[in-house]
């Protein structure tokens, strides 16, 4: 049984009311189409769960919500918390819109707000450091611009080291540093699309210093290029989106309920944008793309990644939570001594 969120690798936490799926502190569950979904309470992301045991989770989470009287409720979704701190979520039969601005509002919506805290932050950190440090001697204004630099310095290192995994159909793993992903394109392929992306190949033994310098141009079609969006777009909506963003997002999505055609009105739309400029590169840069229609192709992408999953690719969905597993279990570890291995697993044959 998996702890960990597939997106944001944060534990997912646990809850003692449902004994046959105890992970999770907000479980979301379709009883008619036998789904079950943790939420993670960190990213808002909803982790499509695999397990067989499911089916009796979710006769457990339905006791449980009509058990309750703290609970509230659409023609179509439930929201319910009991006594042991779980929150359930009911979905019924809901339209593609309520259940898309149920999903997702709350991620976007935490992102927006997370965003702007750091903007918010950053701008009393440095209003202080520049009016109060030459007060108080620790910093003289022209000192100001150099330490900067050294910031700004800074955030170019860490961009061009940390990365992001976009799996392929091949079962390889291709690395995308944030550093290069605005030079990410989509482009029409025929009737489908196709995702060009400046990328290098997972090492055998990644290393956060040590990265491969080599990286070339991929170009991903069909489900594949959908999936790998899926990996990349969450970079690109890392600022969320306000409530008309979103209402406009899930608008597009009612319109083009098939990813791959909506994906083929995103390279239109980044056509027309991109003509409205007097330089014009038709470069087809999908940062170029407006937030609502990013948000839009996240959704489509996240929500395809599932419906593969259902149709019986289950076992991509098991590969993934095991990563899921596998990077937390080295995230949790990256700052610990090897000696705290050694001293645990002498206390456990004293045990």
């Amino acid at each position: 049984m998996y702890s960990t969120c597939l997106f944001c690798h944060d534990t997912l936490g646990s809850n003692a009311a449902i004994e046959h799926f105890p992970v999770g502190r907000r479980l979301a569950y379709d009883a008619a189409k036998g789904r079950l979904w943790v939420v993670c309470r960190k990213c808002e992301r909803w982790n499509l769960t695999p397990l067989e045991e499911r089916w009796e989770a979710i006769e457990e989470c339905e006791r449980a919500f009509r058990g309750t009287k703290l609970r509230v409720s659409t023609e179509h979704i439930g929201l319910a918390r009991i006594n042991e701190g779980l929150e359930l979520v009911r979905i019924g039969e809901p339209q593609r819109p309520e259940m898309a601005a149920w999903r997702y509002g709350d991620q976007f919506g935490r992102r927006r707000r997370k965003q702007f805290a750091t903007i918010a932050g950053v701008t009393v950190i440095g209003g202080g450091v520049l009016v109060f440090g030459p007060m108080v001697g620790l910093i003289g204004v022209g000192a100001f611009s150099p330490m900067l630099n050294m910031l700004n310095a800074g955030h170019t290192i860490y961009r061009a080291r940390k990365v992001i995994q976009v799996p392929t159909s091949s079962g390889q793993t291709l690395q995308v540093r944030l550093l290069e992903l605005p030079k990410t394109e989509l482009h029409a392929d025929g009737d489908g699309v196709m995702l060009r992306i400046s990328a290098v190949r997972a090492a055998a033994s990644p290393s956060y210093w040590r990265f491969s310098s080599q990286k070339t141009e991929i170009e991903l079609t069909g489900d594949e290029a959908i999936s790998a969006a899926s990996a990349l777009l969450p970079r690109f909506n890392v600022a969320g989106g306000s409530r008309d963003e979103v209402a406009r997002a899930v608008a597009y999505l009612e319109e083009s309920p098939d990813p791959k055609k909506l994906f083929r009105r995103a390279v239109d739309a980044i056509h027309e944008r991109e003509n409205e400029r007097i330089f014009n590169n038709r470069s087809n840069l999908l940062k170029n793309l407006p937030t609502a229609g990013r948000l839009a192709l996240e959704m489509a992408a996240h929500e395809d990644s599932e419906r593969r999953a259902l149709e019986g690719e289950l076992h991509i969905l098991e590969a993934a939570w095991k990563e899921a597993e596998e990077i937390a279990g080295i995230a949790d570890n990256l700052f610990l001594p090897e000696s705290i291995d050694d001293d645990l697993a002498r206390l456990k044959k004293k045990l």
